[in-house]
């Protein structure tokens, strides 16, 4: 997925502000459902962050076209691991490797990614 910087994404010193970049990373994933159709949440549940690591290689800049890849490293019953990578022109500026649980809203517990879901998380 592309991603224009814009004025309103960087700091005073024109520099990609450092929570960006999860937000760039999130829309991407986000953006799988909704050509699928749907957002990443039902009347079931939705996906919560449960663990991070990121790694901020270089910075992005004020007018940049960033490309952000996404790829799962693990799939289980009520979670998945991804990573995913910004770039500009080749260039790896930020890497993400994600664990995001499957939560019941009701119950605020665990609960298995419905199959449909499943079904588009197969698009990264």
């Amino acid at each position: 997925m592309q991603i224009q910087v814009y004025y309103e994404d960087t700091d005073s010193t024109g520099l990609v502000y450092h929570a960006n970049y999860l937000k760039f990373c999130e829309r991407a994933r986000s953006v799988v459902f909704f050509k699928a159709g749907c957002t990443p949440q039902n009347n079931q549940g939705g996906f919560v962050v449960k663990d991070l690591q990121a790694d901020f290689i270089a910075p992005a800049l004020l007018g940049d076209c960033l490309q952000v890849s996404t790829q799962i490293l693990e799939l289980k019953k009520a979670s998945l691991s991804l990573q995913q990578e910004i770039f500009r022109q080749g260039q790896k500026l930020f890497d993400l490797q994600i664990k995001l649980a499957f939560i019941d809203l009701t119950h605020k517990k665990p609960a298995p990614i419905p199959q449909n879901f499943l079904e588009i998380l197969h698009g990264f």
